[in-house]
């Protein structure tokens, strides 16, 4: 498959390489990675990466357009097949460029927004003020409830009647639970505000039905196209009709110039994937490794942010270990088992070496892992976190998660 790369560029091929045996050999829990089909691959490597096409299908301003335009067609259908959408665009890059053409396109700067303040489980799109999305609009924070670690929908209602933003904001990076799409719509409609749905990390799980969709209710959504929805790297905007001509001239000359068709067709194909009976039955089992494994963590005594979860992704607080989440991840690493240090509500550590760590089945359960391996999961952690010290000991557990994951290829990659 690299014949070409190994044998003009070394030092690139060594690295993909050892990458190959990374992820084959280990256990992939950061909830926003997951494994793409080799049809996706196939895609994204294409000789589509040769063409320049800014504009739209059938409105571009370079010529030699006519595969293109089938392609971007293509995902563009399948994406409204798949969500039920008015209008999407499939062309911004990633997800934080997709939520700037949104504001780009819907406010104007210094509007008041609503968003998930990021250490309660938002992105940093939804108002950090660091941040271009904190810098060039008023983003009022709200958060979750500190006893409970879920989301107060009266809180953000009170906020929206005192602060009447013209645009609010739900969706999350690291909260566990799932989302009341509908209580949203009614407090956006109360106060006349633009409602925005990120469902960047739940768009598998909401495309095969096993989580409610925001897209009937919501005036525009904006999800990556990775992640639970298993395509490429990239994003999609879905909006109301309304609105589909400011979003277009947002993504298109507003912020971004030619479009990555290679990705696009990826995206195509992806979507084309999601619309199969298969992928439904991996969301509901994607779903149903989240749940064991948080239920197996709790069982060797790890808090788990608002006491478990709704979706693919877990957040545990470590305080109770004694062990902060930067020295858990780094720990980890070494047996084989790749997940984030994350910052839980209310953090009194820095984000660099937070309190949490955040977790996620999307990518095992593409490889076929089911509950059992849940539990094993969940047992290799609460040992490697008591042996943190102990090199030999974290090497004995780094061979056990080695065995284990060869027994589930990863897509296109053959060891």
């Amino acid at each position: 498959m690299y014949d070409f790369i190994k044998n003009q560029d070394s030092e690139v091929y060594g690295a993909i390489e050892r990458e190959e045996q990374r992820q084959s050999e280990g256990i992939e829990l950061i909830p926003s990675e997951n494994y793409v089909s080799e049809a996706v691959l196939e895609a994204c490597g294409s000789i589509l990466t040769n063409k320049y096409s800014e504009g739209y299908p059938g409105k571009r301003y370079y010529g030699g357009q006519e595969n293109i335009d089938t392609i971007e067609n293509l995902a563009i259908d399948r994406a409204k097949k798949l969500f039920c959408a008015e209008h999407v665009n499939v062309q911004p890059y990633s997800g934080s460029p997709a939520n700037t053409a949104v504001y780009f396109a819907l406010l104007e700067f210094g509007d008041t927004v609503m968003g998930l303040k990021l250490d309660h489980g938002g992105h940093i799109t939804h108002g950090l003020p660091i941040a271009f999305s904190g810098r060039a609009y008023h983003f009022v924070q709200y958060g979750v409830n500190k006893k409970t670690g879920r989301l107060d929908m009266e809180e953000v209602r009170q906020l929206a009647l005192t602060h009447k933003p013209k645009m609010i904001v739900a969706g999350f990076t690291a909260y566990p639970r799932d989302i009341e799409w509908k209580k949203f719509k009614a407090i956006a409609d109360e106060v006349g505000a633009i409602a925005m749905a990120d469902i960047s990390h739940t768009a598998g799980l909401v495309a095969a039905g096993v989580l409610e969709s925001p897209v009937p209710y919501f005036d525009v959504i904006t999800t990556t196209t990775h992640k639970t929805l298993r395509g490429p790297r990239g994003a999609i905007i879905m909006c109301k009709e309304k609105y589909a001509k400011a979003i277009d001239r947002a993504v298109f000359p507003g912020l971004q110039g030619g479009p990555h068709e290679h990705a696009i067709a990826g995206k195509a194909v992806a979507f084309q994937e999601a619309l199969q009976p298969a992928f439904r039955e991996y969301a509901m089992q994607v779903k149903k490794n989240a749940h064991h494994l948080a239920e197996a963590l709790k069982k060797r005594g790890f808090e788990l942010v608002s006491g478990g979860t709704d979706t693919h992704l877990i957040l545990a607080d470590l305080t109770n270990k004694g062990i902060s989440g930067k020295d858990a991840q780094v720990a980890l690493d070494k047996v084989g088992i790749t997940l984030n240090k994350n910052t839980v509500p209310d953090d009194p550590r820095p984000p660099f070496d937070p309190s949490g760590i955040r977790m996620g089945t999307p990518a095992i359960t593409t490889r076929g892992m089911k509950e059992a391996e849940m539990e094993k999961t969940a047992e290799w952690i609460d040992r490697t976190l008591s042996v943190i010290n102990d090199d030999k000991a974290l090497a004995d557990i780094k061979e056990e998660v080695k065995t284990l994951c060869l027994k589930f290829p990863v897509p296109g990659i053959k060891i």
